[in-house]
């Protein structure tokens, strides 16, 4: 009975890992399963074709978008070289009539020395009109509010009888207005008299 009891225990010994130890599934058979490996390894290597082939169109058009862009960049240049010496060149041809009408002057000087006065008051009034023309009229108006945007201070004046904070000299006349002023206005402008000091 021992040895019978001790001999069942023996061979009842495997039973208890028979269930631990999954037997295949009879749904696959094992010429199906090496197939199955297989096919994710060849879509695998498609898939990583067709990235290799997306990056590759990717970085051309990258090239071609980074040359369309210098040759835009170099088109801007030239374009703007060009734009800048042609507004140079359409400024001075308006100073041209000046500078034939001093050279008129400068030749008759001699022989009518009295025209030369007139000549020059007349360039010096063609000069302002062409200044204007470009943008920047003459600003040297007298009797108006000081205005730190238009004009600079040089001195103050009393007694004159304006207002405090008026202009009541130009000392250098100034051109341009806003944003496209040349330079400001130089004016001496009013203060009032001062206590002790002389009427």
């Amino acid at each position: 009975m021992n040895e019978t009891a001790g001999g069942g225990t023996g061979e009842a010994g495997p039973p208890p890992r028979e269930p631990r130890t999954w037997p295949p599934d009879p749904a696959v058979s094992p010429a199906e399963a090496p197939a199955e490996a297989a096919g994710p390894t060849e879509d695998a290597g498609e898939v990583g074709e067709d990235i290799a082939a997306k990056v590759a169109e990717l970085e051309d058009r990258w090239r071609r978008a980074l040359a369309d862009l210098d040759n835009y960049r170099k088109r801007t240049v030239r374009a703007l070289d060009e734009e800048r010496d042609a507004e140079r060149a359409r400024t001075a041809a308006r100073w041209l009539p000046v500078l034939d009408n001093l050279e008129r002057a400068v030749e008759h000087a001699d022989a009518e020395p009295g025209a030369v006065v007139q000549g020059v008051r007349a360039v010096l009034d063609q000069a302002r009109d062409v200044i204007a023309r470009l943008g920047y009229p003459r600003q040297d108006d007298v009797g108006v509010p000081f205005d730190p945007f238009r004009h600079e201070a040089v001195s103050t004046l009393a007694g004159t009888g304006a207002p405090e904070g008026t202009v009541v000299a130009v000392t250098l006349p100034g051109y341009g207005e806003g944003p496209r002023q040349l330079r400001p206005a130089q004016v001496v402008v009013a203060r009032e008299q001062s206590d002790g000091a002389a009427p």
